[in-house]
């Protein structure tokens, strides 16, 4: 299934894509998408549903849940981008947060006030739909809800030259696009091959596949499961392929009136405006 959240003029109203891509209506049989949503019987039940006897939704996209838990990211997780970025190949998941909201997936990107050094990293995001504590490898990808296309927007600067972590580049508003949709688990039978790309005014910037991960879907999983216990709604960003801005020589970075496109094989395609902050 193909999940997502419309805004209309009543408000967000959680869809499914028909085979056709159409969206359709769900608000007759849940109130949202939601943590509760993610439980194995909840999208069950949602798999038991005719598309085609729902009403068709349209409008732009809302976050894929209205209560994402946590975001939480891996660093480094392509040994091509941490060669760009200067940085050794990690020997275990490189663990931050994102500490923003999720916006949708073609909302705008506000470039953070005194900020000269925002980037831009096409990633996988796994949505995590049963508690995962002390989980194996093999048995790691059966906590998976679904999947989505997911923009880890970055400030350089914040991020690297303020000393500390790096969750304050990472953190300012609009950082976090998600979406368009939740893909459900089913659908994607091998989360490392999936194509992944971004494109900046039109021109290619990221190009790469999940099978270059460090360390895999299941990886990330069983390792963060050691540490905390994993739980509905938890989103982990599973990091980007090469091409981000501060790779290139000399670095290049997002202005406003810039337009980011972005998307995942089978999982949906993102694009956001570029615009100033203003405050």
């Amino acid at each position: 299934m193909k999940l997502c959240r419309i805004k209309t003029s009543s408000g967000i109203r959680p869809a499914i894509l028909d085979a056709n891509g159409q969206h359709r209506d769900l608000s007759e049989h849940v109130s949202d998408l939601e943590l509760s949503s993610m439980a194995p019987d909840a999208l069950d039940a949602l798999r038991r549903i005719d598309p085609k006897t729902l009403p068709e939704i349209e409008g732009e996209y809302a976050p894929v849940l209205n209560d994402i838990r946590r975001i939480l990211c891996i660093g480094l997780n392509y040994s091509d981008h941490a060669a760009e970025a200067g940085m050794p190949v990690p020997d275990h998941p490189i663990l931050f947060a994102k500490l923003c909201a999720a916006t949708g997936a073609n909302e705008p990107i506000i470039i953070p006030k005194d900020s000269e050094k925002t980037d831009w990293e096409v990633e996988l995001a796994v949505i995590i739909g049963t508690k995962a504590q002390h989980v194996s490898e093999a048995d790691a990808l059966s906590h998976v809800a679904g999947y989505a296309t997911f923009n880890d927007v970055s400030e350089r600067a914040f991020q690297i030259e303020f000393g500390g972590q790096w969750v304050k580049g990472k953190s300012c508003d609009t950082f976090a696009p998600i979406g368009p949709w939740l893909v459900t688990k089913d659908e994607v039978p091998d989360p490392q091959n999936l194509d992944l790309w971004l494109d900046v005014n039109g021109t290619r910037r990221q190009t790469g596949n999940t099978s270059t991960m460090v360390f895999s879907v299941a990886e990330i999983i069983s390792f963060l499961s050691r540490f905390m216990t994993l739980l509905p709604g938890d989103v982990i960003a599973t990091g980007t392929p090469p091409g981000v801005g501060m790779g290139f020589k000399p670095p290049v970075y997002l202005q406003p009136g810039d337009v980011v496109e972005l998307g995942i094989s089978g999982i949906g395609d993102q694009k956001q405006n570029v615009i100033s902050f203003k405050g």
